[in-house]
């Protein structure tokens, strides 16, 4: 029943609350919009929305379409609820998941960032995913373009793995061009997509700050890799700092626009000042248990892997050799199956052989 008064175009937060606190779940379905008004306190088109809502409602179809799409529904009362979720101001009544749920049991932390990075901030945001997960801490971010995607990308390599949360709903992919990544976060086996947005929302801008608060609320501290003065990714650091949350902020050159929004956090917010994964840990030893470091390189992030390669990875390392090339592209020059070149293409990003780019473009190291 809360699943249904969640998915009513109009009913809000609040109005859910008064639900919940009004109790009797089990009558809303025989309730009048006159009943609705007068019990919750709805207002006339919210009642007659409700009403309608609750006679029209399936559960058996509803189930069947969430299995269909490989969706897990989580309330505010399941057991799979991420505890650090509750303790924020208007937690999500419902969320839609898809991929490895288990992940919301594991101790997080968050980096966003600017949506056009330098390649600074690109590597960093990589290099800080992959080594946060490789101590065991899933990385969670918005699937936005730039810094976002980077840091799915880093922690996907490791065992923490990473939590995408949507402004849209579960199924739309927003940027359309990270199609790809978010196949790899939802069905790779290291990865879960989440939204509270009810499936058949509409697209609206106004989603992405409730997204934030997801982020932020999901994650033990929040680290902000280059943004500028006004950028969107404050918001979730604001947020974390509203919620007692821990912020970092990587620090950039004084004379770039995309670190002044990083610079004046460190500098205005209390944020601390990271430039190694080891401060962003420390914060942390003794309270996790956190996995020793021995899985990540200690040589630069940027040496490729020297485990050989397959057959089948040496004829696209081959291709992309002599250019940058989308997965299309890709497919049409090996034909290969989609199946077999989607797990190329991983194995290639984990030997750090390739890197991805924007809109499925791969290419050399």
């Amino acid at each position: 029943m809360l699943i249904t008064l969640h998915e009513i175009p109009g009913i809000g937060w609040q109005t859910i609350r008064k639900a919940v606190e009004y109790g009797g779940w089990h009558t809303y379905g025989r309730f009048t919009p006159e009943a609705w008004s007068s019990s919750v306190g709805l207002r006339p088109e919210q009642a007659e929305a409700a009403a309608e809502a609750f006679h029209a409602a399936n559960e058996t179809l509803r189930n069947e379409r969430f299995a269909q799409l490989g969706v897990s529904v989580i309330t505010r009362f399941d057991e799979a609820y991420p505890a650090l979720l509750k303790q924020i101001p208007q937690p999500p009544w419902v969320l839609y998941a898809i991929g490895n749920t288990e992940l919301l049991t594991r101790p997080a932390i968050a980096i966003v960032g600017t949506r056009g990075p330098t390649a600074y901030g690109r590597r960093t945001a990589e290099d800080l995913a992959e080594r946060l997960s490789a101590r065991g801490l899933t990385v969670v971010s918005g699937l936005a373009k730039g810094i976002d995607g980077f840091a799915h990308q880093g922690a996907l390599l490791q065992k923490g793995g990473t939590i995408a949360v949507l402004g849209t709903p579960i199924d739309k992919i927003y940027p359309p061009e990270n199609r790809s990544l978010y196949r790899d976060i939802a069905y790779g086996g290291n990865g879960l997509v989440l939204s509270e947005v009810p499936i058949g929302t509409p697209f609206h801008p106004g989603l992405f700050p409730l997204r934030n608060r997801i982020i932020a609320g999901l994650s033990l501290g929040t680290v902000v890799v280059e943004a500028a003065e006004r950028s969107g990714s404050l918001i979730t650091a604001d947020q974390a700092l509203d919620m007692s949350r821990d912020v970092f902020a990587v620090p950039g050159p004084i004379s770039s626009p995309k670190s002044a929004g990083t610079n004046k956090l460190i500098r205005e917010s209390g944020a601390k000042l990271v430039s190694a994964v080891e401060h962003i840990l420390e914060e942390y030893a003794g309270r996790l248990p956190l996995a020793t470091d021995g899985s990540v390189r200690e040589a630069s992030a940027s040496q490729p892997d020297t485990q050989p390669l397959t057959d089948d990875e040496s004829t696209i390392y081959r291709l992309l050799q002599d250019q940058p090339r989308s997965m299309d592209e890709l497919h049409e020059l090996s034909m290969f199956p989609f199946g077999l070149l989607h797990a190329v293409l991983i194995n290639l990003t984990i030997k750090r052989k390739i890197e991805q780019h924007p809109g499925s473009i791969y290419s050399v190291r």
